[in-house]
């Protein structure tokens, strides 16, 4: 007997979780690409999928249907498998301690309110210009 289709909750729970280990892999990519103890080309490769990551411009703009968003899915990852593969296991190692050490930080709430108090004073100001 089969086993029924994965329910959908399961689905969106590996989607969530495949992105964590996105995220911490491209902090993890970032240390690599700042240690002293890695080869120059790894380093160079690290470096560049960790802006590529990280960065707001797209080679291909997300606003073109499908294809904007398939580069995401595509060019990160495999920038990241290949950098995984080419960085001594000893760096890598050492990079996840940091990017883990980064991640479990707790995120400042003091910070929020304050990026929540400028968006309030900006929109206040744009609604009254409106008017």
């Amino acid at each position: 007997m089969t086993d029924s289709p994965t329910p959908k909750t399961s689905l969106i729970a590996r989607v969530k979780t495949w992105a964590r280990s996105i995220k911490r892999d491209v902090v993890t990519v970032y240390f690599a690409a700042r240690d002293p103890q890695a080869p120059w080309g790894a380093r160079l490769l690290a470096a560049l999928v960790a802006a590529y990551a990280l960065s707001p411009i797209d080679l291909i703009p997300d606003f073109i249907p499908v294809l904007g968003y398939l580069d995401d899915l595509l060019i990160v990852p495999l920038g990241l498998l290949l950098v995984m593969r080419l960085m001594p296991s000893d760096v890598l190692v050492s990079a996840r301690i940091k990017a883990d050490a980064l991640l479990a930080k707790p995120r400042s709430l003091w910070a929020a309110g304050c990026f929540v108090v400028i968006w309030l004073v900006l929109g206040f100001y744009l609604v009254r210009w409106v008017l």
